[in-house]
């Protein structure tokens, strides 16, 4: 079997335990032997012999492959600079785990958006610079947190105080608030297409007491996917869109570590599989070269 490691912290592993046994069980059936690793257990580095890995100060045997979910795009460099491939690849674990970053990058394919100002905190001004409501981000926040909507100068004030010192998007809320669509992606393919739904809060996200069904993109919306799939070495992500007035998209940010939770409730297609497929193919082609 082919092995390889899978990466997570130990917060988030306790969290996902059955998505984790999942993600082994398919592997195997592709011949593909996961073994879990915590990322607060090892260290990465390098030395006079090159570059390495050790926990407990013995140096780990590297994996042929690597699956890394523990936002950390340094150590998904570090594994590829040590030969190992590592999904998703740091590129995209770098840019999409960075709003500001994904939407510099996806801005210059044509991507239709809203108005995004991007800051400092401590470089935020007095009163809100576009027009009320916005919603405002930190750049590095995941699953809906560290998202704010203001409607009036107060929101605004007492927000300012609220924010971590890091980039900042200030971003026009003049769409359909509370309504988002997530497509799933598996290298350059769409997997499929969730419309999520919230009538209790602006955030559309699942976790928040969201609804969601089965969306079947139109031929337009398939060519702004596909922009994007097109110009990123994906392995498995999440390209979520927020919806505007006239139902037309607007990109508004790529997961890197998706979760298929919401895939699963609307009966969608087996996303875990497709992926360690796609792991297996390009680790045959690998070995075939």
């Amino acid at each position: 079997m082919i092995k390889g490691w899978l990466i997570y912290r130990k917060e988030d592993a306790a969290a996902n335990e059955t998505y984790i046994e999942w993600m082994k069980e398919e592997a195997a059936w592709q011949g593909l032997l996961l073994k879990l690793i915590y990322r607060e257990e090892i260290t990465m580095g390098i030395t006079e012999k090159g570059h390495g890995i050790w926990k407990n100060d013995k140096f780990l045997p590297p994996p042929e492959f690597a699956i890394n979910r523990a936002v950390d795009p340094l150590l998904s460099f570090h594994l590829e600079n040590m030969g190992i491939p590592v999904f998703n690849p740091s590129e995209v674990s770098r840019i999409c785990n960075d709003k500001a970053w994904t939407h510099q990058y996806v801005q210059k394919m044509g991507v239709p958006m809203t108005d995004s100002l991007f800051y400092r905190k401590t470089d935020l001004p007095p009163a809100p610079p576009l027009n009320l409501p916005i919603v405002v981000k930190e750049s590095g926040g995941r699953g809906g947190k560290e998202v704010y909507i203001i409607h009036t100068a107060e929101d605004w004030k007492q927000v300012r105080g609220k924010l971590a010192d890091t980039t900042i998007l200030v971003q026009s809320a003049d769409v359909q608030l509370g309504k988002d669509l997530r497509v799933f992606v598996v290298g350059k393919q769409v997997t499929a297409a969730v419309l999520r739904e919230n009538q209790h809060d602006f955030r559309a996200n699942y976790k928040l007491g969201g609804s969601a069904s089965l969306y079947q993109l139109t031929g337009k919306e398939m060519d702004i996917v596909q922009k994007i799939t097109s110009h990123f070495p994906f392995g498995m992500v999440g390209i979520d869109f927020l919806i505007d007035h006239d139902g037309n998209l607007l990109f508004n940010e790529i997961e890197d570590v998706v979760g298929s939770r919401t895939l699963s409730q609307v009966n969608g297609p087996n996303i875990v599989c497709e992926y360690m497929t796609y792991i297996r193919k390009h680790m045959e082609k690998r070995h075939s070269i």
